[in-house]
């Protein structure tokens, strides 16, 4: 099927060809109607042109295909820039209306964390000023203690005081009360007592 495809070809490219030669003796024949010589012209620029034609037409047959398969390829070639950038675009439009949306909320994101901050603020506060009334309990629980302990200590030293003044007082009551008679009594009273 290739070949008969071929022959169409090349039977339609050297039609084109004998026309493109025709045509080009025509022109030629009709500007040399202004005085010059025909024969001149069929001479030297004929070869020429059927040089020019044969050439052009080698050309089309030797090009033709390199020049559909860079024409296809560069083609693919764009399509798949153009997906990829159709891609790219889409994903940049899903981050921009990411990016828009986030912005948006983005004023109410800030106040729900400084509300957030607030309440871990106060509840630092509360526990900070629990743990500071636990301590001071404490200290007044050991303040207390420490008073009582003082003032058991004081009221000891004080009757200690007390009482060595009170025997004092009493020696000195019983020393001017009793004469040496009734100091000899006793001392006899007493030498009795551990005799016995």
């Amino acid at each position: 099927m290739k070949k008969n495809n071929f022959g169409k070809k090349v039977v339609i490219g050297s039609i084109m060809a004998v026309m493109f030669v025709a045509l080009s003796t025509a022109m030629a024949w009709a500007a040399a109607a202004e005085g010059e010589v025909h024969n001149n012209w069929l001479a030297i620029d004929t070869w020429k042109t059927l040089n020019f034609a044969v050439l052009a037409i080698a050309l089309y047959f030797l090009g033709r295909k390199p020049a559909k398969n860079f024409f296809s390829s560069r083609k693919k070639e764009i399509a798949e820039e153009i997906r990829d950038l159709e891609q790219k675009k889409a994903e940049a439009e899903n981050q921009l209306a990411e990016y828009q949306a986030k912005f948006k909320n983005l004023d109410q994101e800030s106040r729900q964390i400084f509300e957030e901050y607030i309440k871990q603020g106060e509840k630092a506060k509360a526990r900070i000023i629990a743990q500071a009334e636990a301590q001071a309990a404490k200290l007044e629980d050991t303040a207390k203690r420490n008073i009582e302990q003082e003032f058991k200590t004081a009221r000891t030293t004080l009757q200690q005081d007390i009482a060595a003044l009170a025997v004092e007082q009493a020696e000195a009551v019983i020393r001017e009360s009793i004469s040496a008679d009734d100091q000899e009594k006793l001392v006899d009273d007493y030498l009795k007592k551990v005799v016995a």
